[in-house]
C-alpha cells in the first residue's frame, strides 16, 4: 500500500481508525454539498468498508489515502483514485472544512498523480466534477486537469438534476513539481 509524503503532508492508507474522521466529512453537508445527498450511518459504514482491503494498482477499489498533516499527525482530508480500464484512472478527494483553501488538496493531488503516473502504471486520470463547484474545478485546473466536457443533467442531487464536468490528465501532459 502506498504512502505518499511531501513537504506538508502524508498520505497513508485508510485504517479502522479513520472510521470517526471518514463519517465527519460524509456527514459535513458543506463537504458533501456537490459529492452526494446525504446518507445514513450505515450507508457511510459500507462505503468505509469498501475501502479498507489492502490495494494494489490492479484493485477493484478505491485507493483510499487519509490526508495528514505532517506537523501534527492530524487527518485533514481524503485523497485517491479508482482504477477503471485501459490504463485510466479516476481521481476523487474531501477536505475538511478547516483545511480548504490552503492548498492541502493541490499538494495531496500533485503526490496522487505522480504515485499513478508511475507506480500505478496510470496513464489517463479522469476526474468527474459537478458543475458548479469551482473550487475543485481549480484545484483541477492547478494541478494541469483539463475541461473536456459537460454531460448535461447528468447526476441527480439534492432533488434536482445538475452537470456534470470531466476533466483528463494524460501522463505526457503532467508536468510534477521539482522538489
Amino acid at each position: 500500500m502506498p504512502l505518499l509524503r511531501t513537504s506538508r503532508l502524508t498520505c497513508r492508507p485508510l485504517t479502522g481508525d479513520d472510521w470517526h474522521f471518514f463519517l465527519s466529512l460524509q456527514q459535513n453537508a458543506d463537504v458533501m454539498r456537490f459529492v452526494a445527498d446525504a446518507r445514513t450511518e450505515e450507508e457511510v459504514r459500507d462505503a468505509f468498508n469498501s475501502r479498507l482491503p489492502a490495494w494494489t494498482p490492479a484493485s477493484p477499489h478505491w485507493l483510499c489515502l487519509v490526508v495528514c498533516d505532517n506537523g501534527t499527525g492530524s487527518p485533514l482530508g481524503i485523497t485517491g483514485y479508482i482504477h477503471e480500464n485501459n490504463e485510466c484512472a479516476e481521481v476523487g478527494f474531501l477536505f475538511a472544512p478547516e483545511a480548504q483553501g490552503k492548498g492541502y488538496g493541490t499538494e495531496s493531488l500533485r503526490a496522487v498523480c505522480d504515485f499513478a503516473f508511475t507506480a500505478g502504471g496510470i496513464r489517463r486520470l479522469t476526474a468527474c466534477v459537478t458543475a458548479g463547484n469551482y473550487a475543485s474545478r481549480q484545484l483541477l485546473e492547478k494541478v494541469g486537469f483539463v475541461l473536456e466536457g459537460t454531460l448535461r443533467e447528468s447526476y441527480w442531487l439534492q432533488q434536482t438534476w445538475h452537470d456534470d464536468w470531466i476533466f483528463g490528465l494524460l501522463k505526457q501532459e503532467y508536468h510534477p513539481l521539482q522538489p
